[in-house]
């Protein structure tokens, strides 16, 4: 053991000593300053009601352009939407189908309240594909042979399904047609099951009737039958991207954004509809 200890010290000083040595020397790893962090670019989320897709395809597109604000959009129902904003999804604006999930939001303090805003009332059509044998030219005539399958949006969390909902009760349709339903989770999703052809008719928002193009027939469902689809949106009280957010929130109602919107149906504040 004797004879051992001085190789044991001669081992620890060539090969340890240096290597406690060289750590020292590593330079440390540099932190991004804030300023290199604020000239990030700026990608907004924009959650938005299905009947929105066309429209904010085109105007987000055209916001960026103006802004270089990336935006990128997540469609769906407005109630499934609002409960995701509820659960802390990372959102910097949101668009609802109906005012009402917005005055929700806002009273549980979600929202940054001066920047809740009306920007658009929706319609509803009856939408067939071109090919369909089948012609309509009012709501009555989903009770005409041939018609087994109606596709609306579900109207437990979707605003356009609670509307088209209320035009088969005004009409004194609901009962009738009931058992032909197929329900669509989104507006979306219910226009894609009549251009599919699973369904015979689907009730659908204007603006995807218009999206459609030749590909389809639609005929206005009056307004009067159900209620108001008043659409709001609102910045997110938890977005890091205030600015930014009241930027496009201000956009979609500026006349850039309301030229879009029109080409899409929607009745705008201030204006009157259109039969």
């Amino acid at each position: 053991m004797i004879r051992l200890r001085p190789l044991i010290i001669f081992i620890f000083t060539v090969f340890l000593l240096p290597a406690c040595a060289s750590t020292q020397t590593i330079p440390p790893t540099s932190a991004p300053t804030v300023e290199t962090l604020s000239a990030s670019p700026v990608t907004l989320t924009v959650a938005a009601a299905a009947d929105l897709t066309p429209a904010f395809q085109e105007l987000g597109g055209l916001f960026t352009n103006q802004t270089g604000i990336s935006v990128v959009f997540t469609f769906g129902s407005t109630g499934q939407l609002t409960q995701q904003i509820e659960q802390g999804a990372p959102v910097d604006v949101f668009a609802a189908a109906n005012r009402s999930y917005i005055d929700e939001l806002d009273s549980a303090g979600l929202l940054i309240t001066d920047t809740v805003a009306l920007y658009a009332q929706g319609r509803i059509t009856l939408w067939t594909r071109a090919d369909s044998p089948l012609t309509f030219s009012r709501i009555d005539d989903l009770t005409q042979d041939g018609v087994s399958r109606i596709a609306i949006a579900n109207p437990e969390h979707a605003p356009y399904g609670v509307a088209a909902r209320e035009a088969l009760e005004s009409a004194g349709l609901w009962e009738a047609v009931q058992s032909k339903l197929i329900l669509g989770e989104n507006i979306a999703q219910t226009m894609q099951y009549a251009e599919t052809g699973n369904v015979d008719v689907a009730i659908v928002a204007l603006s995807l009737s218009i999206a459609a193009g030749d590909e389809g027939r639609y005929v206005l469902i009056p307004a009067e039958l159900h209620n108001p689809l008043d659409q709001a949106l609102a910045v997110i009280g938890s977005t890091a991207h205030k600015a930014e957010a009241r930027q496009f929130a201000a956009f979609v109602n500026s006349q850039a954004g309301r030229e879009v919107m029109r080409r899409y149906g929607f009745v705008l504040p201030g204006e009157a509809p259109v039969e």
